[in-house]
């Protein structure tokens, strides 16, 4: 199938751009790697009255250490972020997740801002903002705004973004951990999950000292489970701990059925997830293979 009729614009400034966007009262598309607006395209789900090619815009592209945090601009594409060793460095638990999406052809053109702003809620990159707690920058015809990865997903497919609104930058704080996991399952490697989990904890000794996990598949936004993060911090570091931790998660979560999977098969999968994460972040670094 081919795409309906539709007007381009290729401006070379994010105001020219929120200009543009301005302009088509609400009926324009942006495009960055049009790795999920492309397929919309062409079976018509998608009928803009112009497209916005934001590939001309200059200083969208970037790692950056700042610190106690990285920034992200928001054309940067996955495989950037994938073989990134800042990112390997001080977001571990980003960079491991970006080997599981989709497929190559896909992170080679597939950017963070086309991702967050697409909102699929079995998707990794939204869940990993909301995993490390991220603030996601906005430019609209008002300026410029924040908003936290938890409030910027408000349903699947859907953010708080304004329809004359571009995502600029991804901010993740950096994690005072040294243990992590992320576990996934999907039909086929590559393919959407049908569930999955981030995890990250801080050891001393015996006991936690602090944890960090987040969840997806299982609702129509990634979540992040506090009351589960005290509850892991909590429990004795024994050989039971990754099946005690399985009951937490699955205590945390009620996904419903859908053409996928059904709920009680995604909480199944989160438990045995959740235990191999678990057991991951426990291993000691020199005992793993």
């Amino acid at each position: 199938m081919k795409p309906a009729k539709f007007d381009y614009v290729a401006p070379t400034t994010v105001e020219a751009a929120v200009e543009a966007l301005v302009a088509s009262n609400g009926e324009g598309k942006l495009l960055a790697g049009g790795q999920s607006l492309l397929p919309l395209l062409n079976f018509r789900m998608a009928r803009p009255s112009v497209l916005i090619d934001l590939n001309r815009i200059e200083g969208l592209s970037y790692i950056k250490d700042r610190g106690d945090s990285i920034a992200i601009g928001a054309l940067t594409r996955h495989r950037y972020l994938e073989h990134s060793p800042l990112i390997a460095s001080k977001l571990p638990v980003l960079s491991d997740a970006m080997r599981h999406v989709a497929h190559l052809a896909i992170r080679n053109r597939g950017t963070i801002g086309g991702s967050l702003s697409h909102a699929d809620p079995a998707a990794e990159l939204p869940m990993l903002t909301v995993f490390y707690d991220a603030t996601i920058s906005i430019r609209g015809p008002n300026g410029l705004r924040t908003v936290a990865a938890e409030e910027f997903f408000v349903d699947a497919l859907t953010s708080c973004l304004e329809p004359d609104e571009i995502v600029v930058e991804i901010e993740f704080p950096v994690l005072d951990h040294d243990r992590w996991a992320f576990e996934e399952v999907a039909r086929r490697f590559g393919d959407f999950a049908l569930a999955s989990i981030a995890l990250s904890v801080r050891r001393t000794g015996a006991k936690l000292e602090d944890a960090r996990l987040a969840v997806m598949g299982v609702a129509n936004t990634p979540l992040r489970l506090k009351e589960a993060e005290r509850e892991l911090v909590a429990l004795p570091l024994d050989e039971q701990a990754p099946e005690l931790f399985s009951e937490i998660i699955a205590s945390k979560v009620s996904p419903n059925d859908d053409v996928h999977a059904s709920g009680e098969y995604r909480t199944h999968l989160l438990k045995e997830l959740s235990r191999r994460a678990l057991r991951t972040a426990l291993t000691p670094a020199e005992q793993e293979t």
